[in-house]
């Protein structure tokens, strides 16, 4: 058992950490909101994330990406979400613009998110297809839930640490400038994050 874990818990280590739309949505909210208000949408990210990869842990998430219309539907839901998220970004730019009309992500609204989150699939298929065999041999059908645990338990201190990073950053963006430098290239990140999807 400690021999697949390992290698799942890097596997979630590495996809957990690495530049997505959901990181790139919580550095923004420690921006904005710090990191306290932050914990909502993170706790929903990780509860939303788990629950995808249970459905794929099923073998669901194999017959969903094998339907052309399913996959259409989900790519242009995540990337509308990530040009709505674009466009009030670059309200970060202007300082004080906006901030109360905006509100941080809700628990519910970070944990549907995951559904129309193509990086999430794709984390979560790979992942599925990867380490249930092997797990699924030894626990039999506690190996769903033996890989949703590990994935989420590390899943939730790498988003954190996304949340934190904004948090930090919030106190050095007072001044105009570097908050309009900083908000341009969040922007960027995002419009490229939604260009991949369809790449």
């Amino acid at each position: 058992m400690i021999e697949t874990l390992l290698p799942l818990m890097s596997f979630a280590f590495v996809s957990s950490i690495t530049p997505g739309p959901n990181n790139i949505m919580l550095t923004s909210s420690g921006i904005w909101f710090g990191f306290r208000r932050s914990l909502p949408h993170m706790l929903g990210i990780t509860f939303g994330f788990g629950v995808l990869l249970a459905v794929c842990a099923f073998g669901i998430g194999q017959l969903v990406v094998a339907l052309p219309q399913v996959v259409l539907l989900l790519k242009a839901l995540g990337c509308a979400y990530l040009l709505h998220l674009a466009w009030q970004l670059r309200r970060m730019g202007i300082a004080g613009a906006g901030e109360r009309a905006v509100q941080p992500m809700s628990f519910l609204g970070a944990a549907m998110f995951q559904f129309a989150n193509p990086k999430g699939w794709v984390m979560a298929i790979t992942g599925a297809s990867a380490f249930m065999p092997l797990l699924h041999e030894r626990a039999g059908w506690l190996a769903i839930l033996i890989y949703c645990t590990v994935f989420c338990a590390v899943n939730l201190p790498c988003v954190s640490v996304w949340a934190g990073a904004g948090a930090v950053l919030r106190r050095y963006l007072e001044q105009p400038r570097w908050r309009a430098i900083f908000a341009g290239m969040m922007v960027s990140l995002t419009l490229y994050s939604a260009l991949a999807i369809w790449l």
